[in-house]
């Protein structure tokens, strides 16, 4: 039997896909629902799985599959970022708001085949929904897309079979099945669009920054993958191994990655990227400020440390210790939204690529500072890293930064869309910095009454959607570009179904709840 967090997990995802497709009813609402119906009993079959250890990998063990929730962040995007380019007028985003949608209903159809094949017996109605729901979202593709489409898409679907096949190998227990259909699918696409845009190159035509994201991620990943396959056959933790790492990292950067972005921005990418970080004087004064708020949250992991040194070995830092840090990318991402959107978009790419780095060089041990980053980084760790890679920084980074590198900016001619779309690029303050922290910190220092069946407690979530009204009033203050047209409503029903999800999910909700929050306001 599903347990109940999970089937109120399910219903909150349920009314968001409603809500969604009151406003933009077509075609597509007929595949997202039929996926929709399919993925929640699809995810009966995977939980199943997970708790008799009959799944083909090993997933994380402390929450259920997260099937459903994962399955429609895709598809819900991709619908909504069609609506929106279709109603500014520019067909070539609109399209691509289909391929995307088309792409995530595919693969998550694929990762429901897995789980069906994989089940003994056969679940056998299950496999009837499961094929009226792939001959729904098939039908309509073939209606709706064009050849080549059609082949980005099945492109799209082989690269994440095989990125799945390899990493999830690589890295047991790091993800949910609903996980890796979030992190190895978005991975996956943008592996395609770097392929696509670098055989399509024309030059002058292409926002610089979109290029800089790309390739830094696929970067990233390579150089990830290398080394893993590297240090299969050679000890990390040695003097050699660590100078042979340093060095290679420095032939790719130089060598791969950095003529790659050159082809694609026709420029020398490190002038580029310092005439853009020293181009305004606002600029000097963002990233002055982000150092001395950087260097702030070093100086918590040192602090924390050292009371562990101080009192037990066995110290862990807290639940209100570890939102400090949720502070902190708050006051961060604020003053870069409200002053220098675009600034806020390069430096989040490029906090995450050294996020990535740090990560390899404590996850190798790689000399001098690897084992220095395991010591310091165990202090903060909690049930969701029971991999051997430690992400849940890299996640609250990704939570913060999704909604400002998917914000639809070219079907927004003046900057900002209109509505509650206006606050797209909040989401993931408002959801994680704001709502999150809130609710945690509430929640465990002063609520009483438990949502049934979980941890979370109804006095938390109330405050997180209180606290989230008044950052949306303080974000109308001081944020001018900022108009909601009255849609005061939508963004309260926005934010409590939001809010709701965070108390139910089991899923990273650093990564899942911004996601959401977007859709909702794209809409």
């Amino acid at each position: 039997m599903l347990n109940k967090p999970v089937l109120v997990e399910s219903l909150i995802v349920f009314a968001i896909v409603l809500f969604v497709h009151t406003v933009v009813w077509d075609r597509y609402s007929w595949c997202a629902v039929a996926l929709a119906v399919q993925a929640f009993y699809v995810q009966f079959k995977w939980d199943r799985l997970l708790q008799l250890g009959g799944a083909v990998f090993q997933f994380r063990t402390a929450a259920n599959s997260g099937l459903l929730p994962a399955s429609m962040v895709i598809p819900l995007l991709g619908i909504a970022m069609k609506e929106r380019c279709k109603s500014a007028g520019i067909v070539y985003f609109e399209r691509f708001g289909i391929v995307v949608a088309s792409t995530g209903m595919l693969v998550a159809l694929f990762l429901s085949v897995i789980a069906v094949g994989i089940t003994k017996p056969v679940p056998t109605n299950t496999c009837v929904l499961t094929g009226v729901a792939g001959s729904i979202i098939i039908y309509t593709m073939k209606h709706s897309l064009t050849v080549s489409e059609v082949i980005e898409v099945l492109e799209v679907l082989l690269i994440f079979v095989y990125l799945s096949m390899i990493l999830l190998y690589l890295l047991p227990r790091c993800f949910t099945p609903g996980e890796a259909l979030l992190v190895l699918g978005g991975i996956s696409f943008v592996f395609n669009q770097l392929i696509k845009r670098s055989l399509n190159v024309i030059e002058g035509r292409g926002d610089p920054i979109d290029f800089f994201l790309l390739v830094a991620v696929v970067g990233v990943v390579l150089l990830g993958l290398f080394f893993t396959v590297l240090f299969i056959f050679m000890d990390s933790g040695t003097w050699i191994s660590s100078m042979f790492f340093h060095m290679m990292t420095a032939v790719l950067g130089l060598g791969v990655i950095m003529p790659w972005l050159y082809r694609l921005i026709q420029r020398n990418p490190l002038f580029w990227l310092l005439q853009f970080l020293f181009q305004t004087q606002t600029r000097v004064y963002l990233l002055v400020y982000w150092t001395f708020l950087a260097a702030s949250a070093c100086g918590v992991v040192f602090y924390q440390n050292a009371k562990r040194s101080s009192e037990s070995k066995k110290h862990q830092a807290s639940t209100i210790t570890r939102k400090y840090f949720h502070f902190i990318v708050v006051a961060t991402y604020v003053p870069g939204l409200i002053y220098d959107c675009q600034l806020l978009y390069v430096a989040a790419v490029l906090c995450l690529a050294v996020f990535i780095f740090l990560e390899y060089i404590r996850y190798f041990r790689i000399k001098p500072f690897g084992q220095t980053l395991r010591y310091l980084l165990s202090l903060f760790l909690d049930e969701r890293d029971s991999g051997p890679l430690i992400l849940t920084h890299i996640y609250l980074l990704l939570g913060m930064s999704l909604p400002v590198w998917l914000f639809p900016r070219s079907c927004a001619p003046k900057g900002t869309l209109s509505g509650a779309g206006a606050l797209v690029p909040y989401s993931g303050v408002l959801a994680v910095g704001v709502g999150d922290t809130i609710a945690s910190v509430f929640g465990s220092t002063m609520g009483e009454i438990k949502w049934p069946g979980t941890k979370k407690t109804f006095e938390g979530t109330m405050t997180a959607i209180f606290a989230q009204i008044i950052a949306v009033a303080l974000i109308l203050i001081f944020d001018s570009s900022v108009n909601l047209n009255s849609s005061y409503a939508w963004i309260l029903v926005s934010v409590s179904l939001v809010s709701l999800l965070e108390a139910y999910t089991t899923q990273i909700d650093n990564l899942l709840l911004p996601l959401y929050l977007q859709i909702m306001f794209m809409v």
